[in-house]
């Protein structure tokens, strides 16, 4: 069985690091090319930490120094899957190809990593659980609310049953009402929110099942869940707005719904051939 890579490591133990070892984090995953050519005391410079915290860091990630670490980050950084050369940090003077081609390469490289860390009976769980809800509750907090309206949108044009709930006061209120026959499915992609946390104990409470898309399967919304869908992306879990990051959720989205589709071709076609005559009336 191949060595796990440092990068799911890190994202795995991420939320149980101090603060200065999420900054350290957070650097080697975004910059893991430029990390495995520096020393302890680059490293430690370009991070803002002490040598001592990247030693304890290396040791808590299973690794007996930093040299071993480093050895591993350039072991996954070669096996990540045809990984773009121009998906890098934006700079002032890159032209709008290159601009163009680093935004491409940055998302495709996010779907990548997203198909290499889905797991099939994770799919099949979650395809399980949301077929047999009387109604699906579509959620999330800022951005991720926009990724759980389209997603709310795409189910419904096949599986009547999914509903989007924008509202951070209406999802609290929602999630009262629900019991063991309805569920959740819920975006956060660091997984931390308050918001987050309020409606699942609430839902959790309620026997309530609870799909749950994001970045960090450790984090503290995670524990509620009964089916995490983990996505890919080489950000920290505080950068907001990231297409990439959007992107890997919604290609997670795409495979469920196939994955739910699938088990009933002939009625999923013929249910969205009479949405799309409906919508056909509304055009001109």
């Amino acid at each position: 069985m191949p060595e796990e890579s440092v990068f799911n490591r890190i994202t795995r133990e991420y939320y149980q690091l101090t603060s200065s070892e999420k900054k350290l984090a957070n650097f080697v995953v975004a910059n893991g090319q430029r990390t495995q050519s520096m020393s302890i005391s680059e490293l430690a410079a370009a991070c803002g930490v002490a040598e001592a915290t990247i030693s304890r860091f290396c040791r808590r990630m299973g690794y007996q120094g930093y040299s071993a670490f480093r050895l591993s980050i350039a072991a996954s950084t070669a096996a990540r899957p045809d990984t773009s050369p121009l998906s890098g940090e934006i700079q002032p003077d890159d032209s709008v190809p290159i601009l163009c081609s680093k935004l491409a390469g940055a998302e495709i490289d996010a779907i990548r990593e997203t198909q290499a860390l889905i797991h099939a009976e994770s799919i099949q769980a979650a395809a399980d659980l949301l077929l047999s809800a009387d109604k699906v509750l579509c959620m999330g907090q800022g951005g991720s609310m926009l990724l759980a309206q389209e997603a709310a949108h795409l189910f419904t044009t096949t599986f009547p049953s999914f509903f989007p709930v924008p509202d951070s006061h209406m999802q609290v209120i929602s999630a009262v009402s629900l019991d063991e026959k309805d569920a959740i499915l819920f975006f956060s992609y660091s997984g931390t929110t308050k918001e987050l946390i309020d409606v699942l104990r609430i839902a959790k409470a309620r026997g309530t099942k609870i799909v749950l898309v994001t970045r960090y399967p450790g984090s503290p919304g995670a524990a509620f869940a009964d089916v995490v869908l983990q996505c890919g992306s080489t950000e920290g879990p505080l950068q907001l707005g990231s297409i990439a990051a959007r992107i890997a959720q919604l290609y997670l989205v795409d495979v469920l719904f196939s994955e739910m589709c699938r088990r009933d071709l002939d009625h999923c076609r013929q249910h969205r051939e009479l949405v799309a005559d409906a919508l056909s009336e509304k055009h001109v």
